[in-house]
């Protein structure tokens, strides 16, 4: 049975026929809606029931909760098309949603049992590193193993920093660790999409020169990417590290201008992967310059320009892209497309420029969240009603 097949075969709920649909779902409504709970919490100094600080609540959730949703829709979806294996979809998948969403109830109320809460959230990761490793190896798709290994160290990340909270440790280095491996990951898959979309785009459309295909200085790039963002997690603040940023930065900027994304700048929904990839350098060279003339940029200034700007809008890029192209849609950005990706690299801009900009420091954070929640909760409005009935075909 092919994939297609089975998916025919499918008569449960529409929300189940594919990982894509629960997931980014899921995951465009809790980003949309999280963000506002945060901005009052940071503003009006409230509080969640959590056991954990508001500050570091934040983050999980940002990066252990709305990022695994994400990449589970993107990979459960992307997984059946690289092996050969029938996709994870009704019962099944159904399951591990809930296990998602169980996940971020019991983080969100954990006051009330923090060992509890951290079994029900670590277990997402782990049955989802579990079935990526199952699909990758039963299908022999051995070059994807990389990625099975960064998903596993995010889970194995998750767990420690529930650990370290428990027991009242230091969790800057697990953070690190994190966010290493959510660069690395956007890396990874965006510089596999990124550069295959246009070439197929600048195709159809007879434009010369095609981008550069993968080769040796990507190698090259992602191995100072990963040696910056290594250094980084074990010498946060050392001056090799911040050298290591610059180059990390410099390599990162050459490899996606060998892509000709202004070749595609008059199509949206392909473009806007470009954008996405350029934060990346972005956040290197403001890394570099928060180590190496600290008083110019903050570290937390400058790990947004990873978090809002390119998690925030190569996430909207997949969801929105990946939606279409699975549920039988053209590939075409309207003008809400547009506008969601417009919200959130405004909300990432005004969040990394809030420092130096003639406003009201809390002010500009409130307009950021709310940019950014826009953004998700647009997404979510527009494209709910395609993830919640059948494809085209």
């Amino acid at each position: 049975m092919t994939t297609a097949q089975k998916m025919r075969e499918y008569t449960g709920l529409a929300l189940f026929e594919r990982g894509f649909r629960p997931f980014f779902l899921g995951a465009g409504l809790f980003a949309g809606l999280v963000m506002p709970i945060w901005v009052v919490v940071l503003i009006f100094n409230y509080t969640v029931p959590s056991h954990l600080l508001p500050r570091d609540w934040h983050l999980h959730e940002m990066v252990f909760g709305f990022i695994p949703a994400v990449l589970a829709g993107f990979l459960l979806t992307a997984i059946p098309n690289w092996t050969g294996r029938l996709p994870v979809l009704g019962t099944p998948l159904a399951a591990l949603w809930c296990l998602w969403i169980a996940g971020r109830t019991a983080v969100s109320f954990s006051q009330f049992s923090p060992l509890g809460a951290a079994i029900i959230d670590s277990s997402f990761l782990v049955v989802f590193a579990f079935l990526v490793w199952r699909e990758v190896l039963s299908g022999r798709n051995y070059r994807n193993v990389p990625i099975c290994l960064l998903v596993t160290g995010f889970a194995i990340a998750n767990i420690t920093f529930h650990y370290l909270h428990i027991i009242e440790g230091s969790t800057y280095w697990v953070e690190r660790l994190a966010l290493a491996v959510v660069a690395v990951l956007l890396m990874l898959v965006g510089g596999r999409i990124t550069p295959s979309f246009t070439l197929n785009w600048m195709r159809q459309h007879r434009l010369t020169p095609l981008p550069a295909p993968f080769g040796l200085f990507d190698k090259v790039a992602l191995l100072g990417a990963g040696s910056a963002v290594i250094a980084w997690i074990l010498f946060s603040d050392n001056m090799v590290t911040g050298w290591l940023f610059v180059l990390a930065a410099i390599l990162s900027c050459v490899r996606i201008a060998r892509w000709r994304g202004m070749s595609v700048i008059t199509e949206p929904l392909l473009f806007v992967l470009h954008l996405g990839q350029f934060w990346i350098p972005v956040w290197f060279a403001l890394m570099a310059l928060s180590i190496l003339a600290p008083d110019a940029i903050d570290e937390t200034t400058a790990l947004h320009a990873l978090t809002v700007g390119a998690v925030g809008t190569m996430t909207l890029a997949v969801m929105t892209r990946a939606s279409l192209g699975h549920a039988g849609r053209p590939l075409k950005a309207g003008k809400g497309a547009i506008a969601i990706f417009a919200l959130v690299i405004l909300a990432a801009l005004v969040r990394i420029c809030a420092n130096w900009l003639p406003f009201d420091y809390n002010q500009l954070l409130m307009v950021s969240g709310l940019l950014w929640s826009a953004g998700f909760l647009l997404f979510f409005a527009l494209w709910a009603p395609m993830l919640t009935t059948r494809s085209k075909v």
